[in-house]
């Protein structure tokens, strides 16, 4: 009978060691596992990105945040979900930037003109880190920095309004008396003019880039003076929102602003980030960045118009198609002579144009804008 108990305890004893053994086993293969699943995240590039608004702001931070997403669908195997929203220029900006450059940011776009010189500040501290500034002009061995030519969407958009218009006026509700701004000021004019001569564009300044009751009160009062449609240099829907009110028409601006304000908006000068975006990326993972400044156009499709909207003719659609071609193929671009100030003055004479110098310094208005440079008219 004592046996009989030995051979059963020694029976119960073996299945219990080879239990735990292959607990043991399963253990070390779960540690490994998640060894193995924590290293391919921490390899895992990352992707860091410095917003000036919020991301729901359906205009500049929105087009950008539609950037990384895109950037996220089309690379998985990188982490772009990092980024910091409503971010204040100038000196404050630098500690969010090294925030990113803590969390493990390989690669940082910081989007907005006020960061430019904290960006410069953190990379000179974190020379294994690729930064890229939006819209600036400094660059470093590990900074770039990037921008679009909007100046030709926004001339193609001006060529829809010129031909909209009905009473000869048009409203922009410009942000700030800065040169990417009068820019697009100029460019937009000469649309709206090389279609309807006799059309001005009234400009007011609202120096904000994100106020929706301050822009679209800016758009109420140029309504209020006459005009019948507006476009804007602003992140926010508001001008677009006061022209439908009265029954007037827009030109959107950042992104398609037409689910804002339907029957108002006639399409948008719109960037498209997410292209770039990719590039970029695929560039500092495959050690083939190089410092650069990067201005591209409408060939490279990160700068376009939105879909029009029904009100707006096939005439008006087939000539801003012609003129887009021309700027794609190289065959002519908007501040091409001969172009006068506002004084009558001519300022770049016929068949010269203006280098890329000149128009990023640009702080003069072209013959048919009403305002002045800085003033709240």
């Amino acid at each position: 009978m004592l046996t009989k108990k030995r051979s059963i305890f020694t029976l119960l004893l073996v299945c219990t060691m080879a239990l735990l053994l292959v607990g043991c086993g399963g253990g070390e293969q779960k540690s490994e596992e998640d060894a193995a699943a924590k290293q391919e995240q921490d390899e895992q590039m990352k992707v860091g990105f410095i917003y000036v608004g919020p991301t729901g702001d359906a205009g500049w931070t929105y087009a950008h945040d539609q950037g990384r997403k895109y950037l996220q669908e089309q690379m998985p195997d990188v982490d772009a979900s990092y980024y910091m929203e409503n971010v204040e220029e100038g000196a404050a900006s630098e500690s969010y930037i090294q925030q990113l450059v803590q969390e493990g940011s390989d690669l940082i776009f910081t989007t907005s003109f006020g960061y430019m010189d904290s960006t410069i500040k953190v990379a000179e501290r974190n020379k294994d880190v690729v930064f890229m500034h939006n819209s600036g002009y400094k660059t470093s061995e590990n900074v770039g920095n990037y921008f679009g030519r909007m100046y030709q969407a926004r001339y193609l958009s001006g060529i829809v309004a010129g031909k909209q218009t009905e009473k000869d006026l048009i409203g922009y509700v410009a942000a700030y008396p800065i040169p990417e701004v009068i820019r697009g000021i100029n460019a937009f004019t000469l649309g709206v003019r090389s279609v309807n001569p006799d059309a001005e564009v009234r400009v007011v300044w609202t120096n904000t880039w994100y106020d929706p009751v301050k822009e679209k009160d800016a758009a109420k009062a140029l309504l209020d003076e006459g005009c019948d449609v507006i476009t804007q240099h602003q992140d926010t829907p508001g001008p677009m929102q006061a022209a439908e009110e009265r029954g007037a028409y827009g030109i959107g601006y950042n992104s398609d602003m037409s689910d804002m304000a339907p029957k108002a908006v006639l399409t948008s000068a719109v960037w498209n980030w997410g292209p770039y975006y990719v590039d970029t990326v695929k560039a500092v993972k495959e050690g083939t960045w190089e410092s650069n400044s990067y201005w591209g156009g409408l060939g490279d499709g990160i700068v376009g118009l939105a879909p029009y909207g029904d009100m707006v003719p096939e005439e008006t659609k087939e000539l801003v198609e012609a003129k887009k071609q021309e700027i794609i193929n190289g065959e002519w671009d908007v501040f091409t002579g001969p172009i006068k100030d506002q004084n009558g003055d001519v300022k770049v004479a016929e068949g010269e144009k203006l280098t890329d110098k000149q128009m990023l310094e640009m702080e003069w208005f072209v013959e048919g804008v009403l305002g002045n440079i800085g003033n709240e008219k």
